[in-house]
């Protein structure tokens, strides 16, 4: 990849984890709140559940979309790594190009039904659920770009990174 594009694909990481680190506060001091509402002043309330699910949708999406790398998501490989590097690369090719396909068929979709939501806002907040549900359209797009950035790269020779069963965590 040139020195450009790692720069900026580096610093989008970087920037995602800072998001998805605020909305991982965010979420917490939410529930102290909720508690603290609920235990201590017999007063419950609903905002904070809210924020705390909307916190929760968009620490997920923006996480999977731009934080986690290739080799951090989780995957079912079983075959995939008992195979030698050309059929691993077929097969990554295969999927990666499947995921674009099909991410690809649902966006209009998908778009239709988050521009569709603007009549609809959240119970307590007031947030209109189609800039609740924009982020999607969001990691939608990122998969997208991601995936066929894949099968560009697989295309061109580069193998997927080889099984190695003495390396594999759990990621604690």
């Amino acid at each position: 990849m040139h020195p450009f594009m790692r720069g900026a694909v580096d610093w989008i990481r970087r920037r995602a984890e800072n998001v998805v680190a605020g909305l991982l506060g965010l979420m917490f001091v939410a529930f102290i709140v909720q508690i603290v509402f609920r235990y201590f002043f017999n007063f419950p309330i609903g905002w904070s559940s809210e924020l705390s699910v909307v916190a929760w949708l968009y620490m997920v999406l923006i996480g999977a979309a731009f934080w986690l790398r290739e080799g951090e998501e989780i995957r079912f490989d079983l075959v995939a790594g008992s195979l030698g590097p050309r059929a691993r690369r077929i097969i990554g090719i295969l999927v990666a190009a499947a995921t674009v396909v099909l991410f690809a068929m649902s966006f209009p979709a998908a778009w239709s039904y988050v521009t569709f939501m603007k009549v609809e806002s959240t119970s307590y907040l007031k947030i209109r659920l189609d800039v609740l549900y924009s982020v999607y359209l969001l990691f939608a797009a990122a998969v997208i770009v991601r995936y066929a950035w894949d099968v560009w790269r697989l295309l061109r020779g580069a193998g997927p990174e080889a099984i190695d069963a003495t390396k594999t965590s759990s990621g604690l």
